[in-house]
């Protein structure tokens, strides 16, 4: 058995077992996450509201039921970090933003309320940009965010604080959620897995634009095995969500890896032509000869289209649905990304909206042809390495310059519009130690496929050097 002081870096799946084998307790292993949050987070930034009082009363509540020899549900006794977007009853929940900086809501929103139907104990509020607009997580309630692995550094966003809690042990598991890449950046740059499912498949009832698939929420963990069992608590249907569909989280809870003999895989660095640094196109390149020797590769990306100014409008327009009424009610309290998207959004038409909605359908379709040939297609998770933590955003990409804090995201966004699932893979470090990621897209709806055979590339990595996942030294970060 771990000693206590290991405990939170153990796996989900790990200290599941033990906690059912009566091996370790609850108590024990949120004792150990706080050891650890202590320790690490004045270096980093990602926890930013406990109530440890509560957090250690449902772990008590979690020990006398294993003690009583029950062993659901599938989070029973493991402490989640929550992403500051999600509401969470009688803590702390400020959306990144001055306007709520003292908000202290009165009820779970509906992701947490299943995580603790689930068993799971709420651990810990994560750091995130103002209402998530923004792939560096900084904000004025809280500050900054920083990377693991080197503390000047951003940690991306807008589930940073999630990523580095999970990538230094301070919790087993943490949600993200994600609309232009806000779950998979940050999982890229930490080097934790995550994964955006096809919408629906976790239900997100607290969107204000129910309708829109662009916005999800997903899991977030060290590896596959704890991602799925992350996801087999969160996933299935909430008819709050009009896009949640009749799927049960069980259809995740033991997946298997896929054999990788006889799949066809595209491989693209830059999706066909969006921008993407040298760096990453070379440690891409780099990546896909040893992947050759795995799977069989294809260079070959889908028809895009003008997936700038489609994204571009159907982000403004989703800040306007959630925020127009706060920034004009009280502008002195908003930052100046979430600002900058209302004012854009203002400026559209209804016929400029129609055209983008018609843009991103006849996209999706070409991007379902193109997936007929290929059961995978995979592509880097971010078109440059982790940046000066104290910058918005990339100002250019080899010499071109980026017009806002978007820009730099179309290898991320342009997946977004396609409506495909796609699973977030560490992949080794860069030559300055830094992780590298790869997004693996699958099928529409074909979630279950795409995970298992994100299964079996996990595995092949790990036999790998260059394309196993790493751990931050913690010892650099504790004070």
């Amino acid at each position: 058995m771990p000693s206590e002081t290991s405990l939170c870096d153990e796996s989900a799946v790990a200290l599941r077992r033990l906690l059912l084998a009566k091996e370790i307790s609850p108590v024990e292993l949120l004792a150990s996450c706080h050891a650890r949050i202590d320790a690490v987070n004045p270096a980093v930034n990602a926890v930013v509201a406990e109530d440890r009082e509560a957090a250690e009363a449902a772990a008590r509540q979690a020990e006398a039921a294993i003690l009583r020899g029950e062993t659901e549900p599938p989070l029973l006794g493991l402490p989640v970090g929550i992403k500051d977007l999600n509401e969470t009853a009688q803590l702390r929940t400020t959306f990144g933003s001055s306007a709520f900086a003292e908000h202290v809501p009165v009820r779970d929103d509906a992701l947490v309320a299943r995580i603790r139907s689930a068993g799971g104990i709420i651990a810990a509020k994560t750091n995130t940009p103002e209402f998530g607009a923004g792939a560096n997580t900084t904000n004025a309630v809280y500050g900054v965010t920083a990377n693991p692995y080197d503390a000047a550094l951003t940690c991306g966003g807008s589930s940073g604080g999630s990523t580095v809690a999970l990538a230094t042990g301070m919790l087993p598991l943490a949600n993200g959620s994600d609309l232009g890449g806000s779950l998979r950046i940050p999982a890229a740059y930490c080097g934790v897995v995550g994964y955006r499912a096809t919408a629906g498949v976790v239900p997100m009832a607290r969107k204000k634009m129910g309708w829109s698939p662009l916005w999800t929420e997903g899991p977030m963990a060290r590896s596959l095995d704890d991602l799925l069992l992350f996801l087999s608590a969160i996933a299935g249907e909430d008819r709050r969500d009009p896009l949640s569909g009749p799927s049960d989280g069980a259809d995740f809870a033991g997946l298997t890896a896929a054999p990788l003999e006889g799949i066809r895989v595209a491989v693209s660095e830059d999706l066909g032509g969006v921008p993407v640094s040298t760096p990453v196109r070379q440690l891409f390149r780099a990546r896909c000869r040893t992947l050759a020797g795995i799977v069989d590769c294809t260079q070959a990306a889908p028809d895009l289209g003008d997936v700038d100014r489609c994204f571009e409008v159907l982000r403004a327009v989703s800040f306007l649905g959630d925020v127009k009424d706060l920034v004009a009610r009280s502008p002195d309290l908003v930052g100046p990304n979430v600002t900058a998207n209302v004012k854009l959004g203002l400026t559209f038409s209804a016929a400029d909206v129609a055209e983008a909605e018609t843009a991103q359908t006849r996209l999706y379709h070409r991007f379902l042809a193109f997936m007929e040939d290929y059961d995978l297609l995979i592509c880097p998770a971010a078109s440059v390495q982790p940046f000066d933590k104290t910058l918005l955003f990339p100002k250019e990409i080899e010499g071109q310059a980026l017009a806002t804090y978007i820009s730099w995201l179309a290898i991320t966004y342009a997946l977004t519009l396609s409506g495909h699932p796609v699973l977030v893979l560490p992949c080794g470090l860069d030559d300055q130690g830094l992780p590298f990621g790869l997004q693996i897209v699958g099928r529409k709806g074909r979630d279950r496929d795409l995970l298992r055979l994100g299964l079996a590339l996990e595995a092949a990595f790990e036999r790998h050097p260059d394309l196993s996942r790493t751990a931050p030294d913690i010892g650099r970060l504790q004070i």
